[in-house]
């Protein structure tokens, strides 16, 4: 539906270390970055922007990422986990949403929420 996003972020590399470890398992990969930002997405096609900006406060934005299957989801959680980000819900079903939505959700380094699903 959208095209691409754009996240403001307080430290790049910490960012880019988190995204980095958490959408490899989705199959998203680092395709740019510089000195003030990064952009990640399939190779060649990015479609979420990381922007600095240090005095960055977060009201809580929500992505959410389309994932292949339950283990790639396990996966993101795992390592986003180990890359700095925070447990917002582990890897499993929430028949709440849908009787197939399957997700876990990740607090970003910069207070961010980010979901990997599939329905």
């Amino acid at each position: 539906m959208y095209d691409h996003i754009g996240l403001k972020v307080s430290n790049l590399d910490n960012s880019v270390r988190f995204y980095n470890a958490a959408l490899a398992p989705l199959g998203y990969v680092l395709c740019s970055k510089d000195e003030n930002g990064a952009g990640f997405g399939p190779k060649g096609a990015p479609a979420l922007w990381l922007y600095v900006q240090k005095d960055a406060k977060s009201e809580g934005t929500h992505i959410a990422f389309r994932a292949p299957d339950h283990a790639a989801i396990a996966k993101f959680h795992s390592e986003g986990l180990k890359a700095g980000g925070r447990d917002n819900g582990g890897a499993g079903p929430r028949a709440d949403y849908s009787p197939t939505y399957y997700a876990a959700f990740l607090i970003d380094p910069d207070g961010n929420n980010v979901e990997a699903v599939c329905v």
